[in-house]
């Protein structure tokens, strides 16, 4: 029996810790991602003062996730994790109790945009791990710890290390594991395309009218005469619809004329800075974007530069840093989905993604490019350095754990054998 409860005891926190790891790591991966979340949770609970510090939250919320999740799956100060997980639980919820019952946000943003789930899903979902939780602090006295607590706190300090400098490398490089519509090799006009025949959202649409002092509710079958005052109007989704993954994208010129379709159907390569807000863009590396440029219109490349700022804010901006460039204008929302920097670059051919930089890394061309889009396109995939890092940890997690452990074997023999020739020698 109590085998059988050993057993259990070892799925459950396994099964507990892969939730927390896979939760932590697709945060880090996009950290950036994770802090445009933590922004819509702060407005919705009007405290935008924390807006601010948003990117901090987004880091240490999926570094607390990521050693919850490791220590339960290697039995690393599991007394002291549970007890953190539960205060961890306890938090979030009663918090998506709350979004699934008001839905103040399309998603939680529990697994980034690597696996989205609806809200009430999500509330059930954490149920179902607080369960577990209960479960393990039932059976914890089936535990039994291998390692010291000098071993454990060095293995956490590595996995704390390690966390950051991936969240690093994922926030000034971009995502290496891109979850969104505008990953590289894309055809951009088949994302926004909805099949034929594909049913759409149906709502419930009710109207809020006023007469005579009095409020009442109408639906479109029962709409009230002229004497009546409209107040509100209502929509609740009712049935959901097929949903294209690119939504709302459109580009327009100062004239707002909607240049969209050409641009996705030019037929050279396209440059296109993207910077979801002009006043927040990072200008240290201006002068290389004013030379891409410069080499995009001598091979007759298109140029333009992104932006959700008003028309004048944009204006204002441009005469300030001293930059001419033709401005298209987009929703900012959609900016920050396409990639996660501002300003980032993006290469176009025909609609599809060809390639994209971070402000951090942004390339030199000395030659025009090849007519082969696949030759321009990154050799390996972004993805290998994600799965390369994370085997990396992984193995030296192991090596650090093992060393660690033989020398202490070591030094307890050296210990024993010590006081056994010892009293040897007294005898």
């Amino acid at each position: 029996m109590n085998a059988l409860l050993t057993t259990l005891f070892k799925v459950a926190r396994w099964v507990l810790g892969a939730v927390f790891v896979f939760s932590a790591v697709v945060k880090l991966i996009d950290p950036l991602g994770t802090a445009y979340k933590f922004q819509d949770y702060f407005d919705v609970l009007n405290i935008t003062s924390l807006s601010a510090y948003a990117l901090f939250f987004s880091v240490a919320w999926s570094v607390v996730e990521l050693l919850i999740g490791i220590n339960l799956l290697t039995g690393i100060r599991l007394k002291a994790t549970l007890i953190v997980a539960a205060l961890f639980m306890a938090v979030v919820t009663p918090l998506t109790a709350w979004i699934a019952i008001a839905n103040p946000v399309s998603d939680c943003g529990c697994f980034g945009d690597a696996l989205v789930i609806g809200n009430w899903t999500t509330f059930y979902k954490n149920i179902a791990l607080s369960l577990l939780l209960v479960l393990l602090f039932f059976l914890y006295r089936h535990h039994a710890p291998r390692l010291d607590p000098k071993t454990e706190l060095i293995l956490m300090a590595y996995t704390l290390l390690s966390a950051l400098i991936f969240a690093h490398l994922n926030y000034y490089y971009l995502p290496m594991i891109d979850f969104r519509p505008y990953r590289i090799g894309t055809y951009l006009p088949d994302k926004m395309v909805i099949p034929h025949g594909a049913s759409s959202n149906e709502y419930s649409t009710t109207f809020i009218l006023e007469k005579n002092g009095v409020r009442k509710t109408f639906s479109l079958s029962n709409y009230p005469d002229s004497t009546w005052t409209f107040v509100a109007q209502r929509s609740v989704l009712v049935k959901k619809g097929f949903t294209p993954a690119i939504q709302n994208f459109a580009l327009h010129d100062e004239q707002m004329n909607d240049l969209t379709d050409s641009l996705l159907h030019l037929k050279h390569y396209l440059f296109l800075v993207i910077a979801d807000h002009l006043n927040d863009m990072e200008t240290n590396h201006l002068n290389a974007l004013k030379s891409l440029q410069a080499y995009a219109q001598g091979y007759q490349y298109g140029f333009y530069l992104l932006t959700g700022s008003a028309e004048e804010d944009a204006s204002a901006f441009l005469k300030k840093v001293e930059w001419q460039v033709p401005v298209l204008y987009a929703d900012p929302i959609t900016l920050k989905t396409m990639i996660r920097s501002n300003p980032g670059l993006m290469l176009l051919y025909n609609g599809t993604v060809i390639n994209k930089w971070s402000n951090a890394e942004l390339p030199m061309f000395r030659k025009s490019l090849n007519q082969n889009i696949l030759l321009e396109m990154p050799s390996i995939p972004r993805y290998w350095e994600a799965i390369g890092f994370m085997l990396m940890y992984i193995l030296l997690f192991w090596v650090i754990r093992f060393r660690l452990s033989n020398k202490k074997k070591k030094s307890n023999t050296s210990i024993n054998r010590f006081y056994h020739t010892t009293n040897y020698s007294i005898k």
